[in-house]
Order: structure tokens, then C-alpha cells, then sequence
């Protein structure tokens, strides 16, 4: 991993946190005495201090100062089934649960995982636009390449490269979207009645592709601290043939845990002893709050095995439908299935989408983006923590969107449901992350949004009903 001038003083500064001797509320040394003690440049230390921001144990005070966090951080046990169980792909529908309902702000919704209104780049997403518009003009309105834009594939490519993922040209196709990617892996390596893994929980959407494939699952659990369970995933290709695994190894959607290293080399190696596909979503990783970007599954990939995809919809905005697919060796029937589902994704995304990543725009909108997420999840966090019921469990977030909440045994979630409704607020059911009913008791909340007073309140009300 790549090492950070700022870590001299940051990796101090979160031992201390840890054992004690900067406790919760304290105030940290100012810029300028880190300055002076390190011999560092402002920049750097400022970027330390964000550092630690976005890792969760340092918040700032507007003309104050850095403080040590008042977080409430509490393990979420493992749930899951203790032997692999091959399961249909069939539950209640819960498109209406984990989409926005559509009328107006009366509603204060937590349940979709998009960024809102007052955070999105929308000046540089539109003044880019309107560039690529004036530039390009009539040619917009024509086919592109099937399989994306060579230009943008190839910033695609250098962009993956930095983070040690080396993408061929030949093997990246551009989609409309993380899920059509999704959709065109498990159609290329699997086929009805297949058996596939699936990390557990696992996001709706992700499901809703499975079970419209018609394939059978097993479900392989996911630590709240550690991630997807790889020793779980060895002993289900030992007992069952399956062709495929779903993981999402960086910041994963709900838990938001980031899998070592170790454990993503070491779920490769049985990959490729049962020549399982592996089909790595890595949308959220260039959320991850730490200071370096996390390695994928394909950077120790040589075999082709590894299937890799994201998007830009979850860091730019939900309606930029763009997402690429690196599809290894199963090239020749990712394109056949990518063709069948449209020729060509829309060439204003693709343009505006190269114009940004090609200069500076784009990174710099990542780290600010980065930096208010990490916020809004300290936030949530001591939020839930001030105003819930004792014995929440929360999973505390690497990156992305979301917490993962687990609600004490004594809390009936059907209760705790129409109460939502009767607020006015909405979360995810536990319920949709799952083809079983393991998760039940717990909700995911989506913080990428701004916490408005009436947002607040709303939680607040919601809590003290249940205190």
C-alpha cells in the first residue's frame, strides 16, 4: 500500500485515541503545532486531519478546532446459516421498500441509497454537459461503439491502473449502469437452475437480478467486521458445485466492511481450485473513508476469472446511468449478452463522464464528496446512539452510503415499521437483504443526504417512541 507523509503524526494520534489517553471530547493539537513538531507542510497535516476524519475518530469545529469523536461503536454479531443451504431464489416483492415513493418531501426517506439533491455536483455535471453539447453537437445523437466509447475505456482503464487493477481494452465493456453489468456476468458464466454463492446480507437489487436469472443461492455470511466469511465460501465449493460468486469486497452494501487483502487473495485461490466465476462489484470503492484507495479481487487475478464492474452513478449522480464491466475470459459472451440489451449506452454520459475523469474534476470531487459522507455517518451515528433504544448494535462504516442497524431482540420490527410510516420516515427492512429471515431485526439507514432539521426530528421522534 502507498504510504502518506501524514501518517507520522495520524497513526500517533489514533494509538493514542485508542488507549485512552485522548478521550472523547478532547481537543487535538492545532495545524500549526503539528507543523512545527513534524516538520510538515499545512497541506499535509490538514490532509492528515481529514484523514482521520473520514476514518471516524476525529470530527472539526468550525473556527475551533480537532476533537476526539463521541462515537458509540458497538460489534454487530455474524449471522448466518452455520452450514451451506442451496436456497430458490424467492421472496415477497420489496421493489416499493427500497425505492424512493415519489410524493414530494412529506416523506422523510433513509431507504434509497443515492446521493441527494443538495450534494450532488450539479453545477460541474450540467457546465460539463453543456460543454460536451456545444463540442460535439449532432454527433451525439448517433450509435456508439457497442462496447463503450474508446476513449473513455481508456480512462477507465488508467484510473484502475492507480489502484493497481490492469484492465484490458479488449475485455471492458461500458453499460448502462452497475446492475445491466451485474445482469450480463451471471447471464455469461451461469444458466437457469445454476447454483451460485451470494455474500449475506446483499443488497435488493443485486437479489431481484438472481431471481429474475432463476438461479438457486447459497448465502455466505458477512462479518460486520471482518467482511464475506471465505472460509464459509471454501466450504460450500467443497459440498456444491457452484459456478459463480457475488462479492462486494470494498465497502460492502449494507455492513460497509472492507475485506483485507489477505482474505481477497485467499478467496481467489479457491476460485480458481473450483473454477468459480467471480463477479466483484466495486461501485463503492472509491468511497472508502481511509486514506488509500482499497485493492479489488482482480488486481491478483491472472486467470480471467474475475469478473469486476462499477459505476459512476453512485459518486456523480443517480441519473448519470453509466457504469463499465471488465469481463475477462468471458468476453465473447458478455458482448453477445450486452448487445442483445442495447447497442450502445448514451453518449452524452459517456462524453461528460470522459471530460470529467480525463483532467482533475472528478478526483476532486470524490475527496469532498468522501469527507461529507464521513460526516453525515458520524452524524447519523450519534444520532441513532442519542435517541434509540439501549441495545442498538450499529456497524460502524468504512465508506459509502449506509449503516447497518440491528434493533434489540425486545423491539417488534412490524411495530417499529408502522410507527415509520406514521412519522413520515422511511428505512430499509433487514428483510430485503436476504432471501431467508436472517436479518429481521435489523434496517439500513442512507445518510447521503443533508440532515435537515425536519430529518432530525423525524429520527428523534421516531426513537423516543421506542425508549
Amino acid at each position: 500500500m502507498r504510504s502518506y507523509k501524514f501518517e507520522v503524526f495520524t497513526s500517533e494520534i489514533k494509538k493514542n485515541i485508542k488507549n485512552g489517553i485522548f478521550k472523547p471530547g478532547d481537543k487535538l493539537p492545532s495545524v500549526r503545532e503539528i507543523k512545527d513538531k513534524y516538520q510538515l507542510s499545512s497541506s499535509t497535516v490538514q490532509m492528515g486531519y481529514e484523514y482521520l476524519i473520514l476514518s471516524g475518530f476525529v470530527k472539526s469545529v468550525p473556527k475551533s478546532g480537532y476533537y476526539v469523536c463521541n462515537t458509540l461503536s458497538k460489534t454487530i454479531d455474524v449471522v448466518g446459516e452455520q452450514r451451506p443451504v442451496v436456497r430458490d431464489a424467492i421472496f415477497s416483492n420489496h421493489l416499493a421498500l427500497t425505492t424512493s415513493l415519489g410524493i414530494g418531501r412529506r416523506i422523510s426517506e433513509f431507504n434509497v441509497a443515492a446521493p441527494g439533491d443538495l450534494i450532488i455536483p450539479q453545477k460541474l455535471l450540467l457546465r460539463t454537459m453543456q460543454q460536451v453539447i456545444r463540442e460535439q453537437g449532432a454527433g451525439l445523437l448517433r450509435y456508439y461503439p457497442t462496447s463503450g466509447l474508446p476513449k473513455l475505456k481508456d480512462q477507465i482503464i488508467k484510473r484502475a491502473a492507480s489502484y493497481q487493477t490492469m484492465i484490458s481494452q479488449d475485455e471492458l465493456l461500458i453499460t448502462d449502469g452497475a446492475l445491466q453489468a451485474l445482469y450480463i456476468s451471471l447471464a455469461a458464466t451461469c444458466k437457469l437452475g445454476d447454483v451460485i454463492a451470494l455474500e449475506s446480507p446483499c443488497v435488493f437489487s443485486v437479489l431481484e437480478v438472481i431471481r429474475v436469472l432463476g438461479l438457486k443461492v447459497i448465502e455466505i455470511p458477512v462479518d460486520p467486521v471482518v467482511g464475506f466469511d471465505v472460509d464459509f465460501f471454501k466450504k460450500a465449493c467443497e459440498v456444491k458445485k457452484i459456478k459463480a460468486v457475488v462479492v462486494t469486497p470494498n465497502c460492502h452494501n449494507p455492513t460497509r466492511t472492507v475485506l483485507s487483502d489477505a482474505q481477497k487473495m485467499l478467496l481467489l485461490q479457491i476460485a480458481q481450485l473450483h473454477d468459480v466465476a467471480v463477479i466483484e462489484n466495486d461501485i463503492y470503492g472509491d468511497l472508502c473513508f481511509s486514506s488509500h484507495r482499497p485493492n479489488t479481487i482482480n488486481c491478483y487475478d491472472e486467470s480471467g476469472l474475475v469478473m469486476t464492474y462499477s459505476s459512476f452513478a453512485k459518486t456523480l449522480a443517480p441519473g448519470i446511468r453509466l457504469g463499465w464491466l471488465n469481463s475477462g475470459k468471458f468476453i465473447a459472451r458478455a458482448e453477445q449478452i450486452k448487445f442483445a440489451l442495447g447497442s450502445s449506452v448514451s453518449p452524452i454520459y459517456q462524453e461528460t463522464v470522459n471530460r470529467l475523469i480525463e483532467g482533475s474534476s472528478y478526483d476532486r470531487h470524490v475527496r469532498s464528496f468522501r469527507l461529507q459522507l464521513a460526516k453525515n455517518a458520524q452524524f447519523a451515528i450519534n444520532l441513532l446512539s442519542a435517541h434509540f433504544p439501549k441495545g442498538i448494535a450499529i456497524a460502524t462504516p468504512s465508506g459509502g452510503y449506509n449503516l447497518w442497524v440491528r434493533m434489540p431482540k425486545h423491539i417488534d420490527m412490524k411495530l417499529f415499521y408502522e410507527q415509520c410510516e406514521r412519522i413520515c420516515v422511511r428505512f430499509t427492512p433487514g428483510s430485503t437483504f436476504s432471501f431467508s429471515s436472517a436479518f429481521d431485526q435489523y434496517f439500513r439507514l442512507v445518510f447521503a443526504d443533508t440532515f435537515t432539521p425536519k430529518r432530525v426530528e423525524a429520527i428523534r421522534q421516531l426513537g423516543k417512541h421506542f425508549s
